[in-house]
């Protein structure tokens, strides 16, 4: 099997990369019937005239037309578009850039990547065109709905040694949220649990869920060893997929300033972890109930949760790296004198 990345006949255009979809085996005559059956949400016309205009092309970047036979086990390679895309009212900011990196605050309800109703209002887009450099490539992401530090490969010959940072969990991330305060339960803690996918659209569930408190000594050894083995010898060897250290920065009235600490990587893993000691992330959609979308321009009452830090050693110039959100919580500005 050929290990070589695909490579796109597109140019970047305005930033965006074009999208490819591979055309399977079938029956179809002709590619405007597959295309109209593989995306039945789009208006028929719309297709058709994106045929007509050649926006859609092959692997040698030949354009379609109406009238191509379906060429069954090929690519086809176009450019996303998004009809109306609301714009998001909030600004960007580097925090950093060098021949390597480039660390930015996201702010809240802007997505990382593009993806769904998100094309041109994304991090990855703006950066691009803020920097003049179509090569910046995402390092990881966050949720739209969580702001904080985000980090990007300037060039992409780099972009690889970044990457296994992230996949080997060399990196240290903390967070802060709010959430409600409960004098029951003893922190900081460490929570862990086996995150896995729900029957409802887009939310993950845990099994197997528990957790210990942990004393200062105990939290200090989770976050100078090797993580793997501190958690087995805490938690035993029968560890689980996911590990969070929550802790309490401050409480007033019912609710508390939380600093979390993540140990793994897993989908929604901070918000699943709260919601499961009964203490749901403030203004979280998802849990501990999945709420209708709310409507594009609506930009009030974010997601309390911010990705305060990012710490690691530069695979390349060895040197420590520390990048940190200049954000505050709304809640945390309110209540807590942030």
């Amino acid at each position: 099997m050929n290990s070589n990345p695909i490579k796109s006949p597109l140019p970047i255009r305005d930033g965006v990369s074009a999208s490819r979809l591979y055309l399977p085996k079938g029956d179809w005559q002709y590619l405007i019937d597959f295309l109209l059956e593989r995306f039945p949400h789009l208006s028929p016309d719309i297709i058709k005239v994106r045929l007509q205009k050649g926006d859609m092309v092959n692997e040698k970047g030949v354009a379609y037309t109406l009238n191509s036979p379906y060429p069954a086990e090929t690519w086809l390679w176009y450019y996303r578009e998004v009809e109306q895309e609301v714009e998001v009212p909030f600004k960007l900011t580097i925090l950093y850039q060098d021949e390597y990196l480039v660390a930015v605050d996201k702010p809240h309800f802007l997505a990382s990547i593009p993806g769904g109703r998100y094309l041109q209002q994304t991090v990855l887009i703006r950066l691009r065109k803020m920097l003049g450099n179509d090569e910046i490539s995402p390092l990881h992401r966050l949720d739209r709905d969580t702001a904080g530090v985000l980090l990007f490969c300037v060039n992409s010959a780099y972009r690889g040694m970044y990457q296994t940072l992230f996949q080997s969990r060399d990196i240290d991330k903390v967070y802060e949220c709010v959430a409600p305060f409960c004098s029951s339960i003893n922190f900081p803690l460490l929570r862990e649990s086996d995150i896995e996918k729900s029957t409802t659209y887009f939310t993950m569930q845990e099994r197997m869920a528990r957790q210990i408190p942990l004393t200062q000594e105990e939290k200090h050894i989770l976050l100078l060893s090797s993580k793997q083995k501190a958690i087995a010898r805490l938690m035993g060897n029968k560890s689980l997929n996911s590990q969070t250290i929550i802790d309490v920065i401050a409480h007033y009235q019912g609710m508390a300033h939380y600093r979390l600490i993540p140990l793994s990587g897993k989908k929604h893993q901070l918000r699943v972890h709260m919601n499961g000691l009964g203490l749901p992330i403030l203004n979280d959609e998802f849990y501990p109930t999945l709420l209708p979308a709310r409507a594009e321009d609506d930009f009030t009452q974010p997601l309390q949760l911010l990705a305060r830090s990012i710490t690691f050693i530069d695979p390349i110039t060895q040197e420590k790296r520390y990048f940190e959100s200049q954000q505050t919580l709304d809640w945390v500005k309110r209540y807590f004198n942030g």
